[in-house]
């Protein structure tokens, strides 16, 4: 039996039932937002959680759609065997009553102000184009007059300002009834323009755009908007009394973002592969969505499709955003001591609580370094995992959500202290080694581990990778990491590039769970050096002398023991 195609990649809603590809039903979501009666809903949620899609939804089901002749377009067809078409006539009396504006912000991320204001120029008019057909009706002159020069992209940028709210009426005084805006993505010009420099400049264009449209308009039924964070009304909105902010933290519209564990179960038995539930679940679970447990759909549907393509495909990290992982990056580089240990803590499956501001913006991310924290919960790279509320603030406990987040943090630790080695003068260390200086050599060790973010869960691999990238920066050696040598595999090599007159050195590493077993470890790494004649193949080669390291670490602590 043929299975639904997963639909990666698909954003409009209409495309995906016409093609019959395998749909997650959030139509519920429709009679939610009729039953609130909300003005102007604005839900907050991470990167690739369905926000688009849901839109699309939205959009295919309250639009009174036209051609450009106007003609009307039926899609009732699309609800037919969908959760809302079950939920009575108070609610499918509403399907395609509504003239609809849609846009989409998401493909502001130019480099540069002018080029993503044209972006948002490009969207408008396509909007306009879709709406073409208003001006097959009655229409004062001015308002052809200034539809056409918003077309034709000659109008001022005063015009494009306002052009949702101008669109609006537009459509209002053809349909005789008032229109729905649903803006997706809003917050992605802020965010590029708060990387690029010019955040300000953006603001200012969005504020007017978005309070023409949604907060002195006429002509408006209702509106949507999505983004990762919570508009903040100095920057944005201000003044703007109909706005209701549906965040992660809030209990509605707890499911109709991302996938619930039944969801999840459900789409894994109809294609086969139940048994990968629980990788599935260690890698993408994890989220919390008001009282609602949520995995992360972006991943999901793509390691199902992976895995159903080769049942032998292991979990990845499929989920990231550019500019939201620059940010993990920026809290890594920035770390004071106690943010080096709090992001330690997290790496170690731990927890932090945190001060919860909902009210963030990118251009308050860091004015305190709990804004930051705020940031990376609010967007998808920590989890609530408990809250107290102490008669004026509220405080979250956070954790690292998945191990596909987790990969995140561990990268972005790598990088950089990669970066971090660069720069830093190893000469001591290498010393320290030639001479055979033990003590100089972990005290060394120990300084540099002091000074970075530790993660403890993958145990002798941090440290190996750790240590192999000090010694990548040795001048004069080259490193060999778990190669084959004698009858063993040591951890790392050093060799000189000049083999008669050179030499090379053997590392064997340890792991003590105790500060107290650290000098037995010592000696256990020495004795596997001699036991499986690691330095054989060296001395074969023509190394005349071959040094002997035994280096075993706990926690922060290094102690280097020598044949």
């Amino acid at each position: 039996m043929n299975k639904k195609a997963i639909p990666i990649g698909y954003e409009d809603f209409k495309e995906l039932i016409d093609k019959n590809l395998y749909f997650v039903d959030k139509t519920l979501m429709i009679r939610e937002i009729l039953d609130t009666g909300g003005k102007v809903m604005l839900f907050t949620r991470p990167r690739r959680f369905g926000k688009t899609l849901n839109l699309s939804m939205l959009r295919r089901f309250f639009e009174d759609e036209r051609t450009e002749k106007g003609e009307k377009i039926d899609n009732a067809y699309l609800f037919s065997e969908l959760a809302i078409a079950e939920c009575g006539e108070s609610y499918g009396k509403h399907q395609q009553q509504y003239p609809v504006i849609k846009m989409t912000l998401k493909s502001a991320k130019q480099p540069e102000y002018d080029m993503a204001y044209a972006r948002l120029v490009d969207e408008i008019i396509h909007e306009y184009q879709r709406h073409v057909y208003v001006l097959e009706g009655e229409m004062p002159k001015r308002d052809r007059e200034r539809y056409e020069r918003i077309l034709l992209e000659q109008a001022e940028p005063s015009e494009y300002a306002t052009a949702l709210k101008f669109l609006s009426e537009c459509l209002a005084r053809y349909h005789g009834k008032n229109v729905i805006i649903l803006i997706d993505e809003y917050d992605v010009p802020l965010e590029n323009a708060y990387f690029k420099g010019f955040y300000g400049r953006m603001t200012d264009f969005i504020r007017s755009l978005f309070e023409s449209a949604l907060k002195t308009n006429e002509a408006l039924a209702f509106g949507a908007v999505t983004g990762c964070l919570r508009i903040s009304k100095e920057s944005i909105f201000t003044g703007l009394n109909n706005l209701k902010i549906y965040s992660l933290r809030n209990g509605q519209f707890d499911s109709s973002f991302g996938f619930t564990e039944q969801e999840v179960e459900e789409m894994l038995s109809y294609y086969n592969l139940s048994e990968k539930y629980e990788d599935l679940k260690a890698w993408y679970d994890g989220y919390r969505f008001g009282n609602q447990e949520i995995y992360n759909p972006w991943s999901i549907i793509n390691y199902i499709d992976d895995v159903a393509a080769s049942k032998d495909t292991f979990p990845k990290a499929y989920w990231s955003n550019t500019s939201s992982n620059s940010i993990v990056r920026e809290l890594i580089e920035e770390a004071d001591e106690g943010t080096r240990e709090e992001i330690e803590r997290l790496m170690d499956n731990g927890t932090i609580e945190k001060p919860v501001h909902e009210e963030i913006t990118y251009g308050d991310i860091h004015e305190s370094p709990e804004n930051l924290w705020n940031f990376l919960f609010f967007t998808g790279y920590l989890k609530e995992c408990g809250q107290r509320y102490d008669g004026e603030n509220t405080y979250v406990r956070m954790t690292i959500p998945n191990k596909e987040i987790r990969s995140v943090y561990r990268n972005s630790i790598w990088n950089w202290f990669g970066r971090k080695v660069k720069g830093m003068d190893t000469k001591p260390l290498l010393r320290a080694l030639e001479e055979g200086d033990c003590l100089a050599a972990e005290e060394f060790l120990t300084e540099q581990l002091l000074d970075t973010i530790s993660y403890f869960d993958y145990a002798e691999n941090y440290y190996h990778g750790f240590l192999a990238g000090l010694l990548s920066n040795l001048p004069g050696y080259r490193v060999v990491s778990n190669r084959e040598s004698g009858t063993g595999r040591p951890d790392l090599i050093l060799k000189t590039r000049a083999i008669r007159r050179g030499r090379a050195m053997v590392l064997e590493l340890k792991v003590a769970d105790s500060v107290s077993q650290m000098e037995e470890a010592c000696r256990e790494a020495l004795r596997q050096i001699a036991e499986h004649q690691y330095e054989q193949e060296l001395k074969a080669e023509g190394y005349p002398r071959v040094d002997q390291y035994g280096i075993c670490f706990c926690r922060k602590e290094c102690m280097v023991g020598k044949a």
